[in-house]
């Protein structure tokens, strides 16, 4: 069965029993500071399980985008040396809010695997949670007296907490769970060893294909289990592991999944899969790792240094390095394979077709600034070989290792790769040391103790108020203590609030609470799985009392007038620069606002001002704020509302209009475009490739901007003593010209003076020429003389030393009848260097070197002297 129909065939037989079928929630999670990414199928209705939210139907099913890079779930080293691990995999799932339990999941796994699938039932085990005394859990008697029903006893597992207790983190929902596993191996070795004894033993073709979890429980922070207000079901299933049983293969890999892509790698690379072992695992890498980015970057995560960004980065970083040392992949690839899996995935998943040209340009530009590193970094890796060699070590340390691979971004597998042919090792386990020691100062740098939350009011949700009040009457529903860096706070979740919590690109609202008694400070409000956080920095002296909220009026106008910008901008650069001009991440805050959207070349300052004076037109039409709360998807498709591609909505969108600018918004905007003011663009820049950043300003921010403006303007002409400033500058800038000219025949003329007294005082010794000084003159004069003096003789051996600002230069210039002798300026250059604690190179016949220490000149110009006179003799 092909692929694309084990998917469908799953879909329609859970909407047979009654389940809605979802979308995939975007891979890249926002709003949950627990999650960089969707980790499994279960996360999307992580706030319904909590019980954040209201269930919008009983039960559903979908498949689900999820990555494992990070956290508990990090199989990256695995990827590609293996069969079945993978970084980006579809999960296929039902699920069940308070409705069906244990005997309907159990009966319906088994009739899709058995009656749908025709999976042999020999080869199929089934495992259920032997219990746990610690946590006063019991065996789960009732999935196995279900199973019963299927499968012989001697194929019903008891499986351990680890295996068979589901647990979403240190916190939160979980239960036990009853796991389906398939028996794939030949007939031969099933006899000489049954199938229930390599359950759960990593064997590769004994997997885990669908694990049912039985959610009944939530684990608090201080470790201990309370039920759930309704017992829920969530079930994932490895689409990549199905696919691979039904098409009868051993490896995911030679599923119709991956090979269309494997087979593409294999005829750009020239060798056939299937050859060579350490060029079928790069193929295979590649193969998995191009999704995981192509989906990620479709989601409108972009390759960064940080965060989910650099988690990205890594992931395709890993992909051109094995394409590099096993493939010969020197130029960019990666990018070149997007068509054929938006071919391949494009129906299921249209984001990546309508993000086919950013992912490609994404991808390229990352690929050919990665490939940079590694040619810098293998120079680099050569220098440290060559002194480990000479020092008489047999490894290269901990130390250097890591300094290639944090501060050059090297990996330390290329580096052991490189270091092996060259005949030395490397002290993985200093490495290792090195390592862990910054992870353990991150962790400490980033260490949040939070306790749980002490319950006053049961809510399902947080009611936001603040679209039509900044005041309100509140109660605390909730609330816990957080401690980060020594510094205790608290957040407070209210019945009702009129603050905007941080989401959407939009900073939250500060203000205060306060009662009869007391005035507390909200310094900071965010959003995480749907409820709506106040940071505050004292818990109130009466946690169970009536508080009145006030958002600071100011501050939530300026930032409402910031985001109303925003729109207008959106829509301006659509106008000027074309429709494929989309949202790519934005930050509004009462101070200025940040825009990124996809454009594949600077902006020119014409485009930026006819930009400006778009948003400003509509800004002076002062357009009143047109909203509807509840609208559909399909009213605002038709209404023709910008939609962002990697953001989840729900059924029930808010849709903001001004005049022509129509999006879906979850933010405060002002009541009419006119209270913006005044629009200014401060920047314009590029953040990667293939995507912009403009930053602006608003109202009294636009204000200063012009101001200082103007006073520069009027400070320029006031020193210039001329109002008519452009006329002035140019006045000075020819006059500068006309005397840069002079200045430059002047000091040609000093160069060939000078090489004229030195041609004629320099005598030749063993055969050459040899002119070796100190000098305080500038380091492009010696260049010049150096240059100068090549001309006139070829016998020339150049070593002059200077030093300017500060800092010592050393520069070497031979002529062809010393070269052609076998001396090399650069060797000489980088040796003598050292003497002045410096480094450097060039050419055979030009080098220069700078330095941290001027002390050690002279001894780097005796140094380079001795050694181009000990190779000429």
């Amino acid at each position: 069965m092909e692929s694309n129909k084990i998917r469908q065939a799953f879909l329609d037989f859970f909407e047979s029993k009654g389940h809605v079928i979802v979308p995939s929630a975007p891979m890249v999670v926002k709003g949950d500071p627990t999650l960089m990414f969707t980790n499994a199928g279960m996360n999307q209705f992580k706030d319904i399980f909590l019980g954040n939210a209201p269930r919008k139907y009983p039960r559903a099913a979908d498949t689900q985008k999820c990555l494992r890079v990070s956290g508990k779930h990090n199989d990256l080293e695995e990827v590609g040396h293996d069969t079945y691990h993978h970084t980006m995999f579809e999960m296929l799932g039902n699920w069940s809010y308070g409705d069906y339990f244990k005997k309907e999941a159990i009966e319906w796994a088994w009739e899709l695997l058995h009656d749908v699938y025709k999976l042999p039932a020999e080869r199929m085990y089934a495992t259920v949670f032997e219990g746990s005394e610690e946590d006063g859990v019991p065996f789960d008697q009732e999935a196995y007296d279900y199973w019963k029903q299927f499968l012989p006893e001697d194929h019903i597992i008891r499986g351990n907490k680890h295996d068979n207790f589901w647990e979403m983190g240190e916190t939160g929902p979980c239960g036990p769970c009853s796991e389906i596993h398939f028996d794939l191996r030949d007939e031969a070795e099933v006899a000489l060893k049954p199938g229930r004894e390599m359950v759960n033993a990593s064997h590769p073709q004994v997997i885990e294909i669908w694990n049912l979890v039985f959610m009944q429980f939530n684990r608090k922070a201080n470790g201990s289990l309370e039920e759930l207000p309704a017992r829920n079901v969530d079930t994932g299933m490895g689409f990549e592991r199905l696919c691979m049983i039904l098409q009868g293969k051993k490896s995911n890999y030679d599923t119709d999944v991956f090979q269309p892509t494997i087979g593409r790698i294999a005829a750009m690379s020239g060798k056939k899969y299937g050859e060579d072992a350490k060029a079928d695992v790069a193929m295979r890498v590649i193969a998995d790792h191009l999704r995981a980015i192509a989906f990620s970057i479709a989601d409108g995560q972009l390759p960064s240094n940080v965060k989910a960004g650099y988690v990205i980065r890594r992931i395709l970083r890993r992909a051109v390095r094995y394409g590099y040392t096993y493939l010969g992949f020197t130029e960019p690839t990666l990018c070149k394979l997007v068509p054929g899996l938006v071919e391949q995935m494009g129906g299921q998943f249209p984001e990546l077709k309508a993000q086919q040209g950013l992912i490609e340009k994404v991808i390229e530009e990352e690929e050919s600034s990665f490939l940079r590193t590694l040619a810098t970094g293998i120079n680099l890796l050569d220098g440290v070989i060559e002194r480990t060699k000479k020092e008489g070590r047999e490894f290269i340390s901990g130390r250097d290792a890591f300094e290639l691979y944090d501060t050059f971004g090297f990996p330390i597998d290329l580096t052991e790769l490189i270091a092996r042919e060259q005949g030395v090792g490397v002290d993985l386990a200093a490495f290792e040391k090195e390592l862990q020691a910054q992870k353990e100062r991150s962790r400490n740098a980033a260490a949040v103790d939070t306790d749980d939350w002490v319950e006053l009011i049961p809510i399902k949700e947080s009611v936001f108020t603040g679209y039509d009040t900044l005041t309100e009457k509140v109660r605390i529903a909730r609330y816990r203590r957080v401690t980060s860096k020594g510094k205790t706070s608290y957040q407070l979740v209210f019945d009702r609030t009129p603050f905007y919590g941080n989401s959407g690109g939009q900073i939250g609202d500060i203000g205060f609470i306060e009662s009869a008694n007391e005035r507390i400070p909200v310094v900071a409000t965010e959003k995480e799985n749907g409820l709506i956080i106040h940071i505050v920095g004292e818990l109130p002296e009466n946690p169970a009392a009536e508080f009145t909220a006030k958002v600071d009026p100011e501050k939530r106008q300026a930032a409402a007038n910031n985001h109303t910008a925003t729109h207008l901008m959106h829509e301006a650069l659509r106008k000027v620069l074309g429709s494929h001009v989309e949202q790519k991440g934005s930050m509004v805050t009462p101070e200025i606002l940040r825009f990124d959207f996809s454009h594949f070349q600077k902006v020119t300052p014409e485009e930026l001002r006819e930009v400006e004076r778009l948003v400003n037109r509509a800004v002076r039409a002062n357009y009143p704020l047109e909203e509807n709360r509840e609208a559909t998807k399909e009213e605002a498709e038709k209404c023709g509302a910008m939609m962002l591609f990697g953001e989840k909505y729900g059924d029930k969108v808010r849709m903001v209009r001004f005049g022509s600018s129509v999006e879906l918004c979850g933010g405060t905007h002002t009541s009419a475009t006119g209270n913006i003011g005044f629009f200014k663009i401060l920047s314009e820049s590029a953040i990667s490739a293939g995507v912009r950043r403009i930053e602006a300003v608003t109202g009294e921010q636009a204000e200063k901007i012009i101001y200082a403006a103007e006073d520069t303007m009027r400070n320029v002409a006031e020193y210039l003593n001329n109002p008519q400033v452009v006329q002035a500058v140019k006045k000075m800038l020819e006059s500068n010209e006309t005397l840069s000219k002079e200045v430059e025949a002047m000091r040609r003329e000093q160069v060939a003076q000078w090489a004229d007294k030195i041609i004629a005082s320099t005598p030749e010794r063993l055969g050459m020429q040899i002119f070796a000084t100190q000098t305080d003159r500038r380091p492009d004069f010696v260049k010049d003389l150096a240059y100068n003096l090549r001309q006139r003789s070829s016998k020339l051996v150049f070593v002059v030393g200077s030093v300017w600002e500060g800092k010592p230069t050393l520069t070497i210039m031979l002529g062809d009848e010393v070269t052609t002798q076998g001396v090399n300026a650069g060797a000489v250059v980088r040796e003598a260097a050292k003497l002045m604690q410096g480094g450097g190179g060039g050419q055979n016949f030009f080098a220069t070197a700078g330095g941290k220490n001027p002390d050690g000149l002279q001894a780097a110009i005796d140094k380079a002297v001795e050694l181009i006179k000990a190779q000429l003799k």
